[in-house]
């Protein structure tokens, strides 16, 4: 195999193993992703507990215990107290949103104070993360000793959920962009068109060895029938040495006649025609015949 075939191949496999590692990595970090979000549920309910600490102490109580905090639904927290308490609106919603703006869920929420006597909702509110929409009624009313319980519902498209979206966003992104360099990226190499097989493209030429034009930098070129044939050979094999006795033996054999210096003739006027791209030219091979080379 060539060296410019081994070259193409290289430069493949390495965008291939780049992309792979692009994706492991996006695993890896998901995994992570995931993990952290358990410290993050852990730390919420140590705020949650916070906020029980500090609404006892408002009500004047500084032994009580706050008990354990439960979750009551899938979004959802229970804050419950050993004692009653009592408890200023205008207090606890500024105290609750002190408190979880040090959290990851504190944008979008619901909290509602129950009875659980008649479980009866005492005061609640919303608070959105756009402040025109946020919920907040009976302010500047101090309720009375009982025993309450502070529920808090955090929206459900929460951080993990964004975490998640993230993740599967930049698997596609690097799948996208793989799939970009895999298909498109072939410097060096002339491939015939999909639908043409006598189209090649390579650089900034297109040669149809159909209609014997070629095309460079948008200008067309004619080619003659045997200029046709010599470049067709070449395109065939780009960047690969060709002997000299093959090329004249596919171009002239079936004439029975092959001049030697008519090859030389047809490779200066080809030459000439391939100008318009430097970084394409033939070039010879002492001792051995000529070669397309075209530069990446």
């Amino acid at each position: 195999m060539s060296n410019s075939r081994n070259l193409f191949s290289g430069k493949r496999n390495y965008l291939l193993g780049s992309v792979l590692l692009i994706f492991i990595s996006l695993i890896f970090l998901g995994f992570g992703m995931l993990g952290s979000d358990d410290f993050d549920l852990a730390r919420q309910e140590v705020l949650l507990r916070r906020i029980g600490h500090e609404l006892l102490l408002q009500s004047g109580d500084s032994t009580s215990r706050v008990l354990p905090v439960k979750k009551i639904a899938e979004n959802e927290y229970q804050i419950s107290f050993e004692n009653e308490l009592s408890f200023e609106p205008d207090s606890l919603v500024n105290t609750i949103q002190r408190l979880l703006a040090k959290g990851p869920f504190a944008r979008d929420y619901v909290v509602n104070v129950v009875s659980p006597d008649n479980a009866s909702v005492m005061f609640g509110y919303a608070i959105s993360k756009n402040k025109k929409d946020d919920i907040i009624a009976c302010k500047g009313r101090r309720q009375p000793m009982g025993c309450y319980t502070v529920n808090i519902q955090f929206k459900p498209a929460g951080i993990i959920t964004a975490k998640n979206q993230y993740f599967l966003g930049g698997l596609l992104v690097a799948g996208f962009v793989g799939f970009i360099f895999l298909s498109y990226v072939q410097p060096g190499k002339a491939s015939p068109d999909s639908q043409n097989k006598d189209l090649f493209r390579f650089g900034s030429m297109s040669f149809d060895a159909e209609t014997r034009k070629l095309m460079i930098n948008g200008k067309t070129i004619d080619l003659t029938r045997t200029e046709t044939r010599v470049l067709h050979i070449f395109a065939l094999s780009p960047n690969q040495a060709i002997e000299r006795s093959q090329i004249q033996k596919e171009i002239w054999e079936d004439d029975g006649v092959i001049v030697g210096r008519s090859l030389d003739m047809f490779i200066s006027k080809l030459r000439k025609k391939l100008e318009l791209d430097p970084n394409i030219n033939i070039v010879v091979i002492r001792g051995k015949g000529y070669k397309l080379e075209i530069s990446s």
